[in-house]
């Protein structure tokens, strides 16, 4: 199955006999606070105007549990986590199409959970909203039916920080953050800036082309080929704090490349002053 939809053939399904159910998960990374400016607010923008049919989902509050020794961005209370989905009309048995204002990442980490919670059938709109081409709605909230979703993690490998620290020196670890924080010329938001030692820098934004779409499969695969991971080596990726880094393991199953997600990530890894940090562009 593929793990992406275009917004044509989104629009098709959605007028079919079986629409997928259709969630919104409009969020940003934001550094907005420390700088005394307001924070970016996904259900306003929702309520804005969005797809018709969309359920919109917080995704610090139902896609994370609160921030702590795991990271910004944790897992979630698989009770949360599957009462969030059920409210939204998500059944184990109808497809879920998941979408956000663009950039992918917040999408991509509502793929990855449901997935990884053991639902067969999630693609994310390429391009997000900004690829969609129909109408948008403003009053009109859906109240779908209670759907049956019962959230049985597993279904996709998941790494802690040991893992992810053995990962980077037995298999190929991506660092899925920008360039600059990987080396650790600058860290906005963390205890300290650098990567986890072994870890290849491979950025997110570089998957996409300038109208926020995937690259090609083919194109995909050839970059993180070079990146180094070659066929039976095994893949895991990590950012900032679990949400990049779930985008990064979306490209890579378009390129048919297998991978794990470090859900604390950096900021888990970064927050215990016992763990090695790395600097510079040399992995180790």
């Amino acid at each position: 199955m593929n793990a992406i939809i275009s917004a044509p053939d989104l629009a098709g399904a959605l007028s079919g006999p079986r629409p997928p159910v259709l969630l919104d998960i409009r969020w940003q990374l934001s550094v907005a606070k420390a700088a005394g400016e307001p924070l970016f607010d996904g259900r306003a923008a929702y309520e804005a105007g969005h797809i018709p049919g969309a359920v919109f989902v917080d995704l610090d509050r139902e896609l994370a549990s609160a921030p702590g020794g795991n990271g910004r961005h944790p897992l979630p209370d698989l009770e949360v986590f599957g009462a969030a989905m059920r409210r939204a009309g998500v059944s184990a048995d109808r497809p879920v199409v998941v979408y956000d204002g663009g950039q992918g990442w917040a999408a991509a980490r509502a793929w990855w959970l449901l997935r990884w919670a053991g639902h067969p059938d999630v693609r994310v709109l390429d391009g997000g909203l900004a690829a969609w081409e129909g109408p948008l709605r403003t009053a009109a909230v859906p109240e779908p039916a209670e759907g049956d979703f019962s959230p049985v993690p597993g279904a996709l490998p998941l790494l802690d920080a040991d893992a992810a620290g053995a990962l980077a020196r037995s298999g190929v670890l991506f660092d899925a953050r920008a360039g600059e924080r990987y080396r650790g010329e600058v860290e906005p938001i963390d205890r300290v800036g650098g990567h986890i030692p072994g870890a290849v820098s491979a950025p997110t934004a570089e998957n996409t082309g300038p109208d926020g779409r995937f690259l090609p499969a083919e194109e995909l695969a050839a970059r993180f080929r070079a990146l180094g991971a070659a066929e039976g080596r095994e893949v895991g990726v990590y950012c900032g704090s679990g949400v990049s880094a779930a985008h990064e393991v979306l490209a890579l199953a378009v390129a048919g490349i297998p991978a794990a997600l470090y859900v604390g990530s950096w900021s888990e890894w970064s927050s215990d002053p016992s763990r090695p940090v790395a600097v510079g562009p040399d992995p180790q």
